[in-house]
């Protein structure tokens, strides 16, 4: 192993408190992940003048050191073989700073660790949608704007549909996803978390889709348990329904796994154990959960057609700092359920345009601090990254650090979120943001869209230059005073 990484390492440990302080470690895909026993004592000033770091951070109980795709495993090694610990997974140090949190905060951490295992599958989907939606998508090509690529050349049409199949099978069989994350989450059985996801979206139950039409008919079925009239339906696309159902069926499993003897648990626990929340979820979880889930929406759908400007520009500015505390990961709940309630979502074309004003601010720092060849290098890369969606080296290696940039960021992407939902810019489907977030935008969208996406590049770029120059003028007529 290269001496550089080694010696990161160490140099990393001395400024963190040394191995004493480390109850445990991972690392992700970009950083060093740390249950410190004790984050008082960490030099971040002298930690972040460390060659390979690109800054660090605190959220969640976890301190986490970011250093880059395919640099973290090479200075995680070192770092473990220099500690003497044992290598940790992710959950063995989310059980380490469990204890530090509060509830807000567990919470949080829970959705996290709940959505987070998704995001392949729900990123796979929105670029596979987003292509399905250039090829269907009417005026893309043509002038004619009726007009679409797979109806000029017809032999592709059949190409798009088995896209759009593939796509919408994650959103689909969401509730399945979120059961088999969910019930490992709680401590249950994965496998009997999907049966739980897809129990609630089987084909003989009325597809949630269609609930309202069939209401307004008069057609809604209903079991009819001892007098009691259940509905019969579906929770196609529905987040709470499956997440609570989730609870309390890893809850229920190890109940009655306590009380079974040995020899039974393959008999009764499983059977118990879903016949039990199955009854729960279609009499009260589902109705209950449903309905909280339409009021949920109904909030968000008022403010974006009542008060758009207000809730682009608040959602735009403040988005960059949920993400500081973790919050953005309940958003994507909200998400998950406005497309299910009403085919598209108005809040992730704010974060992909968030993820570019924060690649500009950090791209801006090349140009403002030109005497830090560390800096200059680490903005072209980190801004690169977050112009691709992922934001953390941009964020918490520049933006943060300085803040001015960060400031610069948080006005360009209010600014681009105030202009795009003042023209009810909305997603087709979650999961790529940056400047491949233009995918999962419904191609009508498509002009306002990238008006805002010129102002998430352009005013936090020319902002961050101008504080800079501010910032520099300060400082002289201090020293000259």
């Amino acid at each position: 192993m290269s001496d550089k990484y080694h010696q990161a390492a160490r140099d990393i440990l001395s400024q963190i408190g040394g191995k004493e302080n480390v109850a445990a470690a991972t690392h992700c895909v970009t950083r060093l992940r740390l249950a410190l026993k004790d984050e008082s004592v960490v030099n971040k000033e002298e930690l972040e003048k460390i060659d390979l770091v690109k800054g660090s951070f605190s959220a969640n109980g976890q301190f986490q050191v970011v250093l880059g795709p395919g640099i973290v495993e090479k200075v995680y090694d070192e770092f473990i073989d220099i500690t003497g610990a044992g290598r940790a997974s992710k959950e063995d140090v989310k059980t380490a700073v469990e204890e530090k949190l509060n509830p807000l905060q567990k919470l949080i951490k829970t959705l996290g660790d709940i959505f987070i295992p998704l995001l392949p599958a729900i990123i796979t989907a929105g670029l596979l949608m987003g292509i399905n939606n250039i090829l269907s998508g009417p005026g893309i090509f043509y002038r004619n704007p009726d007009l679409a690529f797979i109806e000029v050349h017809p032999a592709w049409k059949d190409v798009a549909s088995i896209i759009n199949l593939i796509a919408n099978t994650s959103f689909v069989f969401l509730p399945g996803l979120i059961g088999w994350s969910a019930v490992r989450r709680f401590g249950g059985s994965e496998l009997l978390g999907i049966v739980l996801g897809l129990m609630l979206i089987h084909p003989d139950l009325l597809n949630a889709w269609g609930y309202a039409a069939a209401k307004a008919k008069d057609a809604v079925p209903y079991w009819n348990l001892f007098g009691l009239h259940v509905q019969k339906i579906g929770y196609q696309g529905q987040v709470l329904p499956v997440l609570v159902s989730s609870f309390v069926l890893a809850k229920t499993e190890r109940w009655v796994a306590k009380r079974v003897p040995e020899g039974f648990k393959l008999l009764l626990v499983a059977p118990i154990a879903l016949l039990v929340t199955g009854i729960l979820s279609f009499i009260v979880i589902g109705p209950v959960t449903f309905s909280v889930g339409q009021g949920i929406t109904n909030v968000f759908m008022y403010v974006f057609n009542h008060f758009a400007w207000l809730g682009g520009l608040v959602y735009g500015a403040f988005y960059s700092v949920l993400v500081i505390t973790g919050m953005h990961h309940t958003f994507l709940a909200v998400d998950l359920q406005l497309i299910a309630s009403t085919h598209g979502t108005f809040l992730w074309p704010i974060l992909a345009l968030s993820n570019i004003a924060q690649g500009s601010a950090a791209l801006a720092m090349m140009f403002a601090v030109k005497d830090d060849g560390k800096l200059r290098s680490m903005s072209i890369t980190s801004a690169i990254s977050a112009y691709l969606g992922i934001t953390e080296p941009a964020m918490f290696g520049i933006n943060i650090r300085y803040r001015y940039p960060f400031y610069a960021a948080m006005i360009g992407s209010a600014i681009a979120g105030f202009f795009i939902t003042l023209n009810h810019v909305q997603a087709s489907s979650i999961g790529v943001g940056g400047l491949p977030g233009f995918l999962s935008i419904f191609p009508k969208n498509w002009g306002p869209f990238f008006i805002g996406m010129i102002i998430a590049l352009v005013v936090p770029f020319v902002l961050t230059i101008l504080f800079s120059k501010r910032r520099k003028a300060d400082k002289a007529a201090d020293k000259a005073a």
